[in-house]
């Protein structure tokens, strides 16, 4: 087994997860059967119940873990499903180790950071580490280093390094080199003091991901080696490229993979970009539509990352590159020409009633002006409520969510979660079974009857409007496996009107996009190109 262990310093957001994503995939490229773990030193148990303007998107997997929004990074660059077992934060190690010592299982022992923290940091990692047939276990350790909450973290590393044999612990260290100056001349002084905390702790970096505007200098490398004793060959300048999906080759003609081999003593297979297509999409698309996001978080773009990725994956695979146009809920009420100059709409998933009604004044205009619409989680439900509102006429109905004293409840709370009070973990979540019908767009879309796609709601469609909402129109044309869950809706009078109760954007991946934004985006371009936008979009496509 091999580890590579990622950490970062000087500050964060400098793309620790997209770094990690990369080498993922250049080493799972060369042969190597490759996984990815975060590490996330804040004491909540998992990223669920955070607030996306502090985390960003929360991710959710297969068997139903909301996850650091990193995971899905690992998963997009891997073609991979994690469990929640890639994703260690303090708050499970410490409750774990809370949970042993109430029953007794460290026999009178006084439970310290070292050794009984940092033995369940370790035994997390290896857990995930022979968990199925693998030759390298990527960490990335969420922070930077000189965090109080990441030292046990850390520790227990430098301690993994020690304990596995001899050349199997690789450590890469993510910097940032400023350009100061008219001349812009690099500095190496904050990498210099961020690789001697490092040394401080115990570890050595292996590796250094150099974050720069510009490539680094010869000068400059030679400089950050003899000042953090690491090779030269070691020394990677990750500069700012127009596609997340671009980095991987960037790194690569550098010698990265090569470098990290020799390292880890790895035997490569020989390597095929598979993206190449994909890449050649990104950068020269055939034609371009502008897909406005509605939401609430839109100062943080990161809320919706998933989404972002998605379009770049339809971008990638069908040549049609899309551009975003990021609208706030709450200035879409009395405003409709906000939506003038786009070519389709979608809604996203969130909670909480600020922001609703701009979200089902969107939903309306786009029925009503037959914009291309999508609606996702939420989305399918403002949607459902904007209908009900409309075109059943009932006046204020809404969502038990929004309003408990609604006449109409269309949308209600599932019923196993009435009496549910705690928020972590108990919504429906992860992969459920879908059925598609025949003869819908749906099925048009998706191709076959049975689909898996991921879940994170409390509320539905209340069953005692379902009949009249499809005798008004509404098409219910994917449900759940017993019938009883509505999960696709569309209009029976159009095909460019489609929402799920599903985030099909946690799933979608470069080479396989996620079918509805796929079936949004084509639907945009024929809106944008008019009566001859249906060949033209099936001629890229195809």
């Amino acid at each position: 087994m091999r580890y590579i262990v990622i950490t970062g310093g000087v500050l964060s957001g400098l793309g620790k997860g997209t770094i990690t994503s990369s080498l993922s995939h250049l080493l799972k490229s060369n042969g190597l059967k490759v996984t990815a773990m975060k590490i996330d030193p804040y004491l909540n148990y998992d990223a669920g119940t955070m607030n996306p303007y502090q985390h960003g998107e929360v991710f959710v997997l297969d068997d139903g873990s909301e996850v650091d929004l990193d995971l899905g990074n690992y998963e997009r660059f891997l073609d991979t499903n994690l469990s929640g077992d890639n994703n260690i934060t303090t708050g499970k190690t410490y409750l774990e180790v809370i949970e042993k010592e109430r029953r007794g299982d460290y026999l009178g022992s006084t439970v310290q950071i070292i050794p009984h923290i940092t033995n369940e940091i370790k035994r997390r990692i290896r857990k995930v580490a022979t968990s199925g047939d693998i030759d390298v276990v990527m960490i990335e350790v969420g922070g930077t280093v000189g965090d109080i909450e990441s030292m046990p973290f850390l520790e227990a590393l430098r301690q993994l390094k020690r304990e596995e044999p001899e050349g199997s612990v690789l450590f890469g260290h993510v910097t940032l080199i400023p350009a100061i100056g008219s001349v812009d001349e690099q500095k190496t002084k904050p990498t210099q003091h961020s690789v001697k905390q490092l040394r401080e702790i115990g570890i050595q970096p292996d590796i250094l991901f150099c974050r720069t505007k510009k490539p680094l200098l010869i000068e400059t490398i030679k400089k950050l080696s003899l000042f953090t004793d690491v090779s030269e060959a070691g020394i990677i300048s990750v500069s700012d490229v127009q596609n997340v999906y671009l980095l991987p080759e960037l790194m690569e003609k550098q010698g990265l993979v090569k470098y990290v081999a020799e390292k880890l003593s790895l035997k490569l297979a020989p390597s095929e970009d598979i993206w190449k297509k994909y890449k050649q999409n990104i950068i020269n698309p055939s034609e371009t539509v502008t897909i406005a996001i509605v939401g609430k978080y839109i100062q943080l773009q990161d809320a919706y990352i998933s989404h972002k990725e998605a379009f770049s994956h339809v971008c990638g695979t069908t040549g049609i590159g899309v551009k975003l146009k990021w609208v706030d809920s709450d200035e879409v009420v009395g405003n409709p020409s906000v939506f003038d100059d786009v070519n389709g709409i979608l809604i996203p998933g969130g909670f909480g009633y600020r922001g609703v009604e701009g979200k089902v004044a969107a939903a309306r205009i786009a029925r009503e002006k037959h914009i291309p619409f999508l609606g996702i989680c939420l989305g399918f439900q403002v949607a459902v409520i904007e209908y009900a509102r409309n075109v059943l006429k009932l006046d204020k109905a809404n969502s038990t969510e929004f309003d408990l004293n609604t006449k109409y409840p269309v949308i209600d709370i599932l019923p196993e979660q009435k009496g549910v009070k705690s928020m972590g973990g108990t919504m429906r979540l992860g992969s459920k079974p879908v059925k598609v019908k025949q003869d819908s767009v749906a099925m048009s879309i998706y191709g076959t009857e049975d689909i898996s796609e991921r879940h994170r709601h409390r509320f539905e469609v209340n069953p005692t409007y379902i009949k009249s909402l499809t005798e008004a129109g509404m098409i219910f044309s994917g449900v759940d496996e017993e019938g009883i869950r509505m999960e696709i809706l569309e209009l029976g009078d159009r095909d460019n009107f489609i929402a799920t109760q599903y985030h099909s954007e946690f799933k979608s991946r470069p080479l396989a996009p996620s079918m509805v934004h796929v079936h949004l985006v084509k639907k945009a371009l024929e809106n944008k190109l008019g009566h001859e936008g249906s060949r033209v979009a099936e001629r890229i496509v195809n």
